[in-house]
């Protein structure tokens, strides 16, 4: 049983989110560094990487969507993000910038925990399923899906992916050529239970295909319903 703690950072500028956030994952068992700015996170994550980063979206100095863009520059860490502005365009801009969940406040630190737990939880099956049984290779075009390693990759080569893209492309490559809906997706990545107004599937699917270049395949829309991945001719 793996005894190594998971070692979350989390920064905001109110000392009592920090303190109440940072309370809770403790008790969880989880090893916590929290900042007052998310200058002073990246800092820190430069340093020793995290695995799991809870930024709030208003802060001192750089705000959490500028801070969520350098550290996709540099790791896939999962992100939550935290804001008290309840908008559809910041849920919208955060996912679209690579974070894996969103939430407004105020919310409930069991809340937040949650969704820690979640991201963990689905991280931690996808690598634990595959260790009593060699995975038959899935391949579609270049890509080639390595699921004990949780990783994609294109002719060889690893793509950098964070763990929502992994989820989305994986989640394609296993149907290949059929077509899934939008509702599909944010059900089985996100965990939404129900179809909700946003672009989050669309974001992720951008910048997926930026990432796929000459991997042989592309995801294709399917007009009002979803996506498609299919091999390029």
């Amino acid at each position: 049983m793996d005894t190594v703690k998971k070692r979350i950072y989390v920064a905001d500028d109110d000392d009592n989110i920090r303190q109440i956030v940072k309370t809770f994952l403790r008790s969880d068992g989880y090893e916590v560094e929290d900042f007052p700015t998310g200058d002073l996170l990246l800092e820190r994550f430069l340093k020793e990487p995290a695995d799991l980063v809870i930024l709030d979206v208003m802060m001192p100095g750089r705000d959490g969507f500028s801070v969520c863009t350098e550290l996709r520059t540099i790791s896939t860490v999962p992100i939550i993000m935290l804001t008290a502005r309840d908008s559809e365009n910041d849920f919208a801009m955060g996912l679209g910038l690579g974070s894996d969940d969103y939430i407004t406040k105020p919310f409930s630190a069991m809340a937040l925990l949650m969704r820690v737990r979640a991201i963990f939880r689905r991280i931690d099956f996808e690598s634990q399923k595959h260790e009593s049984a060699a995975q038959q290779a899935v391949r579609v075009g270049k890509l080639t899906l390595d699921e004990d390693r949780r990783r994609i990759l294109s002719d060889g080569k690893p793509l950098a992916l964070t763990p929502t893209e992994y989820e989305v492309l994986k989640y394609l490559m296993l149907r290949a050529e059929q077509a899934v809906s939008r509702e599909e997706l944010l059900n089985t990545v996100w965990g939404f239970e129900s179809v909700v107004e946003t672009r989050a599937t669309d974001d992720t699917v951008r910048r997926l295909r930026q990432k796929l270049g000459a991997s042989g395949v592309n995801i294709a829309a399917v007009w009002g319903y979803g996506f498609r991945l299919e091999e390029t001719k």
